[in-house]
């Protein structure tokens, strides 16, 4: 869920459908105008090259939509199957926290695990700081291949560095970075954990880590 993905780009290869969700836009056209949302999708298949992908545009043509939008958009991956709904977003604003943890549980019942951001500064993020979420938190700290995990089962926190994979012939300083790409990070590990697992929530992520030695 962001700004669609344009197809074909080196780092992301194939989508497998996709569709347009904010006010006015053509359900159709998940292509991605403002480079954000391929540039997520390419931190997930760099983690988990054999995952597919569905391109769900919330975005126009700047990083702003509003909480109507993701639930349906939580709502239409869930139907669409998605295993994982990677939501490199959030929103601070407690009075849509009922709608958002409606989407959140429905998307649980079908078996998909949304991962969302957590907490940016100071401020707790929707729906990343709902129970059910795959909560995300930055770790600078942190290698690109290295994925941590706090808490328990019903509080788990997974942190990720916020840099996404290199561009050539760019410094790491100018490219794009921030909670987002941790976000896709943590949703390209557990894409590669989720492979040939029976895994429907972060219980299920948390049982299965406990015996991945190498994450």
């Amino acid at each position: 869920m962001d700004s669609g993905i344009h197809e074909g780009h080196p780092h992301v290869g194939a989508v497998k459908s996709g569709i347009c969700l904010f006010p006015g836009g053509d359900e159709g056209d998940s292509v991605d105008r403002i480079g954000h949302g391929t540039a997520v999708s390419a931190a997930i298949r760099e983690k988990s090259p054999g995952a597919e992908l569905l391109a769900v545009r919330v975005f126009d043509r700047q990083l702003a939509t509003n909480a109507a939008v993701l639930a349906k958009a939580i709502d239409w991956s869930a139907d669409a199957g998605a295993r994982l709904i990677n939501l490199s977003l959030g929103t601070a604003n407690a009075a849509h926290r009922d709608l958002l943890d409606g989407a959140v549980e429905r998307a649980k019942r079908a078996g998909a695990i949304v991962v969302s951001a957590r907490q940016a500064g100071a401020v707790n993020w929707l729906p990343g700081s709902l129970p059910s979420v795959a909560a995300v938190e930055v770790d600078w700290s942190l290698e690109r291949d290295e994925l941590e995990v706090a808490g328990s089962a019903d509080e788990a926190v997974f942190r990720a560095t916020g840099y996404p994979r290199p561009i050539p012939g760019v410094p790491r300083e100018r490219n794009l970075s921030g909670i987002s790409f941790a976000v896709a990070n943590v949703t390209g590990f557990l894409a590669r954990l989720l492979e040939d697992r029976d895994v429907r929530s972060v219980r299920d992520i948390l049982n299965a880590l406990g015996a991945e030695s190498h994450m």
